[in-house]
């Protein structure tokens, strides 16, 4: 068995609670999360997955229950390590690129390293590059990328700090069928050694990937 890298224990998430119409959006959930694990969280809109990953990520704070972070709960934890733990060890990755458009690729993943503290060399940003099959792309700007290309910068973004849990809300919603595969693809060889858990619509490929589909 895996390491145990995330536990949520009867976690719930209610908006509106004392109100007349309270939205429960998560209900009761228990499960572990082991490193090495490619889970897909699926559902229709509205039905709480952005909201999950969300209280898992300690984005979001759950309204009962609790969520253990490497055998400990985030309710014991004080507000700066659980900040430690968003920035050290959760690479995010959204529908939107969230590039600099006015940057090289280069440019745009020495920016994320400097700032995470660090002195950004060639070796450390083509070594990420190979790591997301961007190789030889260094110098174009982001106008010069497809939208498959766009979203392995933003993946190599989140590869900056060496995050052992990545999390993609939707990373292939806005591309078709070939290049989602390829986002796939992607994310399934860093779960050999990573924590990939993804919100998607894609159910063939959820069930392609995915070690586990969360419903």
């Amino acid at each position: 068995m895996n390491e145990i890298i995330i536990e949520v224990k009867k976690i719930s998430k209610v908006y509106d609670e004392m109100t007349d119409n309270p939205v429960i959006s998560l209900n009761n959930i228990s499960m572990s999360i082991e490193k090495g694990e490619f889970i897909c969280v699926m559902g229709t809109s509205g039905s709480g997955k952005t909201t999950f990953i969300n209280c898992i990520s300690t984005m979001d704070t759950p309204s009962k229950g609790q969520v253990i972070l490497y055998g400990k709960s985030t309710l014991e934890m004080s507000d700066e390590e659980i900040g430690n733990f968003r920035s050290k060890e959760i690479g995010f990755i959204f529908q939107e690129y969230n590039i600099l458009n006015e940057f090289s690729i280069a440019e745009n993943i020495a920016l994320a390293i400097e700032l995470q503290g660090r002195k950004p060399t060639n070796e450390e940003i083509d070594n990420i590059l190979n790591q997301v099959d961007l190789a030889g792309l260094a110098k174009r700007k982001p106008n010069e990328l497809s939208g498959g290309q766009k979203q392995r910068v933003a993946i190599a973004r989140a590869l900056i700090k060496n995050p052992q849990i990545i999390m993609a809300d939707e990373p292939t919603g806005a591309l078709d069928s070939k290049t989602g595969k390829q986002i796939f693809d992607t994310l399934k060889a860093l779960s050999h050694d990573k924590l990939v858990l993804i919100v998607s619509h894609d159910r063939e490929f959820a069930e392609q990937y995915a070690d586990r589909i969360i419903e």
